[in-house]
């Protein structure tokens, strides 16, 4: 499962991003293997490493790391007994000359007093092998001074070879005529004079090679034969002498492969750590909190793989009383965002790394699990919601009270209906489980869910009305919309389409209410203002009013009789905006906003509908009924305790013991900030 997570919330991108800033390929490796690891204090440790290693960084810059390329194997084949060739040799002596580098880089930053600069005091001291290294090699070749026996053996080959050039330059000089050209040439590692064809009898000695047209021959005269073969000769003692020197100095490596493996496990690490704090630097990372309280706290963190010019900070916390996060708001608003970044920041906290961000405090989960993306699969014939929910019944079942759970658009891919009662069946069961979640969805009923049950909240992603663009900031508190109507009418959408769409949003059709036999009411004026004065009679069925009559609701009146009333009177004849009561909780459309009814409606159909601190009057068409003043407060309630001011409850109190003359209790008007 951790494959998949990482994957999906691109954890797999910033282990290559950290790989690319490590030098060795053994630290590149571990690096694209980094896990989180389950022990806080181990956690603990590795941040607090990472941050030593920024620090030295900052002051001291970047330290002189080997790449460390092949040595592991070539320390296997010194163990085996095999000849180390010149060019090996040296690249092992390079790795101990940078030791050397990084063990004085290290030392220089033990005034910050950190445990990372003490690590060079872990490196041993093989400074006779790369002397001897250094001594015997030179350009991939082996040096005079390797040993006596090799400096003697070159200068004897030195002197026949200035012997046998003497002998053939006098030749050449005094028998130009037989030669095509005025130098020696060599064929073969062996002296040869170019002798022209019809003279190559007149010079004795062995034919080594003939030009491309056959007119030259070059010969190595029988003059400098027995001189050639003390030569050849010497070249072999050259070459096993050299040998031996390779041998000898491959023995050496193998004699000291153990302190050199510590030496590099020293460089891995310290590899590794610099390039989590190169990383860190280059994304203004911050060493997070690690706690195991459950608690996530966020200050302006930022998706790592954006832009962070254009990237919007994220503020987000989660823990203590809340346990789940239901976010909303508009497509490409950056709900899917906020999601990852949760999730990708945490995982980074929990392998060592720092966070970018202003400050965080992230909690150790033993699993961090998410439905993100549409997941449709051809060959494995998933449709996106099978995916989907395939992808959730296994994160139930993995998942428990120390896991971090995040899913995107829950419910999406099937009916709207069915879709929004598994996604609130599915908050409910991680409700269950302790888990903390964070989910995003469209469907009103799992943001009223939210809204009601302990220990979840809403949150929203911001969007500016007025230029159409999201602003990909988080809000956590309150629920979203999908602002499909306000881009509809902003690009121009008919007003007669987008009043049929609202009523088709919002309203509860006159038909579907009979059918209910839970509301028997139906509003004239919906019919009269629905298309924006256009005739809607035809459009309900004979059947409503028959229905309605047989219950007795008189508001169901002959379609005829109710085309074409003023609104007035249509409201009149509507009980529709009656049903609302001082006290009731209520849902104001399109906000979404849940206030409690202060003034039950007037004869226009407004209802005064208090909305946090403020008071508003409403159309009763914008507004839906969630629970009854009856079933919340007992009967002789004095709601002037939730609706009154101070100064209005004193000024009644006094009032009620006296006439006080002057004396005035205020209120909001009822044709003032109405809302139709």
């Amino acid at each position: 499962m951790f494959e998949k997570t990482s994957h999906t919330l691109e954890f797999d991108t910033i282990k290559i991003m950290l790989s690319e800033r490590a030098v060795s390929d053994i630290g590149k490796q571990k690096l694209l293997a980094l896990t989180p690891y389950l022990s806080l204090s181990e956690v603990n440790t590795r941040i607090k490493e990472t941050t030593e290693a920024k620090g030295i960084l900052t002051a001291l810059g970047t330290p002189p790391l080997p790449s460390m390329k092949d040595i592991p194997q070539l320390l296997e084949l010194a163990a085996l007994g095999s000849m180390l060739l010149p060019e090996q040799l040296l690249f092992i002596a390079q790795f101990l000359t940078a030791t050397k580098r990084v063990k004085s880089y290290l030392l220089k930053a033990e005034f910050l007093q950190t445990d990372i600069a003490y690590y060079g005091n872990s490196f041993a001291d093989l400074s006779p092998l790369t002397e001897e290294i250094s001594r015997c090699l030179r350009g991939n070749r082996v040096e005079d001074e390797a040993s006596k026996e090799l400096k003697g053996i070159r200068r004897k080959m030195e002197q026949i070879q200035t012997e046998i050039r003497t002998k053939l330059e006098n030749l050449l000089r005094s028998k130009k005529d037989w030669f095509s050209e005025n130098y020696i040439s060599n064929r073969n590692g062996h002296y040869v004079l170019p002798v022209k064809k019809e003279y190559k009898n007149q010079i004795g000695g062995s034919t080594l090679d003939v030009s491309s047209t056959g007119s030259t021959c070059f010969i190595v005269p029988n003059t400098v034969l027995k001189l050639e073969e003390e030569l050849s000769l010497k070249k072999i003692l050259e070459d096993n002498e050299i040998r031996r020197i390779l041998y000898e100095l491959t023995g050496m490596v193998a004699d000291a492969a153990s302190e050199i493996n510590l030496n590099m496990q020293a460089m891995e690490t310290l590899d590794i750590l610099f390039a989590k704090a190169k990383l860190s630097m280059d994304m203004k990372g911050v060493p997070a909190l690690m706690n195991h309280e459950r608690r996530i706290s966020i200050v302006n963190g930022r998706h790592p793989l954006l832009n962070p010019k254009e990237c919007v900070p994220l503020n987000f916390s989660i823990g203590n009383d809340i346990q789940g996060i239901v976010i909303t708001g508009p497509n490409t608003g950056g709900k899917t965002v906020s999601l990852k970044t949760v999730g990708l920041l945490s995982l980074m906290a929990q392998s060592g790394l720092h966070v970018p961000c202003e400050e965080a405090e992230l909690c150790m989960n033993n699993g961090i699990f998410c439905d993100i993306g549409d997941g449709q699969s051809i060959t494995e014939n998933l449709s996106t919601f099978s995916s989907h929910i395939t992808n959730i019944i296994q994160i139930l079942r993995q998942s428990d009270n120390e896991s971090l759970v995040l899913l995107d658009e829950l419910g999406s891919g099937t009916d709207p209906a069915e879709g929004m009662g598994i996604a609130i069946a599915i908050l409910e069961e991680l409700r269950e489980k302790n888990c903390i979640f964070v989910a995003t969805t469209h469907y009103p009923e799992v943001k009223e869910y939210a809204a009601r049950t302990k220990g979840l909240i809403n949150a929203r992603m911001a969007f500016d009305k007025e230029s159409l663009k999201p602003l990909y900031r988080l809000e956590i508190g309150e629920a979203g919309e999908s602002c499909a109507l306000y881009i509809a009418r902003r690009l121009g959408l008919p007003e007669k389409m987008l009043t049929r769409a609202y009523q088709e949003a919002y309203a509860t059709s006159a038909y579907d209410k009979v059918q209910s036999s839970k509301h028997m009411e139906y509003d004239a004026d919906f019919i009269n203002t629905a298309a924006g004065e256009a005739d809607r009679t035809d459009k309900v069925p004979d059947t409503l009013a028959k229905t309605a009559a047989s219950s007795g609701n008189t508001a169901y009146a002959p379609l005829p009789k109710v085309q074409g009333l003023p609104k007035e009177t249509a409201v009149k004849i509507s009980p529709a905006s009656s049903k609302f009561t001082l006290g009731d909780s209520v849902m104001v459309y399109p906000q979404k906003k849940i206030g409690i009814v202060f003034k039950p409606s007037d004869d226009k159909g407004f209802i005064g509908v208090q909305l946090q601190k403020k008071k508003e009057f409403i159309n009763h068409k914008r507004i839906k009924l969630i629970t009854p003043a009856s079933e919340m407060y007992p009967p002789d309630y004095d709601f002037s305790i939730v609706f009154d001011s101070v100064a209005n409850r004193k000024a009644r109190h006094q009032m009620d013991k006296k006439h006080q003359p002057g004396l005035e209790i205020h209120y909001p008007s009822d044709t003032e900030n109405r809302q139709f």
